[in-house]
């Protein structure tokens, strides 16, 4: 039986070396990232061992997101996983809450929370019992570092209604991952000319989500590189 896929955000970083470890056990694809020579490439690289169907765009815009539910139609309407993992960072570098201009906020949560949300919405019929939801976070959701209040406080948004969807359907597994820092070109825009090769590739995560996808875990949040849950039960 093929299993399938969509992943957001899958041209480069985490979402690539989740797409490519995916790929090597035959998962069948549907991934899309902002930038069309970026996505072309990496979907050239997955196609090599599994069916790929990339579709560029940006989740924050809604003909984007059908074109994606369009997409898992035309594969036979039956999605196994959703992984969000496309999202905006913001003004670079990161400004305060005080300065922080609200049109680029609202950029920020257009891709961050309102995309995946109605992204999950449009794929949730696609999905039976048994099927898996990740969005991918951070410990800036949970944590009021200095200049990080747009992004953050978006994850953030990000985490409630996705703990909540937990709750409402226990019939899927959704679970909120935090991957942890990685050497991303997303972590080195948040940074502009500081050194991060200190940090560990993406490919770091990978374990971890995979032990989420392919196991039991209730729903729930969970640290990638530890898997340790944070709080109890489907609403957490």
């Amino acid at each position: 039986m093929t299993h399938r896929a969509v992943i957001t955000g899958a041209s480069r970083g985490l979402g690539r070396a989740l797409a490519r470890a995916l790929a090597t056990t035959g998962w069948e694809l549907v991934v899309d990232a902002r930038g069309e020579h970026e996505l072309h490439v990496a979907a050239a690289e997955l196609g090599q061992t599994t069916a790929v169907h990339a579709v560029t765009g940006d989740v924050a815009d809604d003909a984007h997101r059908l074109d994606l539910a369009a997409a898992v139609d035309a594969l036979g309407g039956d999605l196994d996983l959703l992984v969000h993992n496309a999202s905006r960072l913001g003004p670079s570098p990161q400004p305060s809450v005080a300065e922080y201009p609200l049109a680029e906020l609202e950029r920020v949560y257009a891709a961050n929370v309102f995309g995946p949300l109605r992204l999950t919405q449009l794929l949730l019929p696609c999905m039976s019992p048994g099927a898996c939801i990740i969005s991918i976070t951070s410990d800036a959701a949970v944590e009021p570092y200095e200049g990080w209040g747009g992004y953050g406080s978006s994850k953030a948004a990000l985490e409630q209604w996705t703990r909540v969807l937990a709750a409402e359907r226990p019939d899927i597994r959704v679970y909120v991952v935090d991957p942890g820092d990685m050497r991303t070109q997303m972590h080195q825009d948040a940074f502009p000319g500081e050194d991060i090769s200190d940090r560990p590739p993406p490919e770091t995560s990978v374990p971890g989500l995979l032990t989420v996808i392919e196991g039991d875990l209730p729903s729930g949040r969970y640290e990638a590189r530890t898997l340790v849950p944070v709080g109890v039960g489907a609403a957490t």
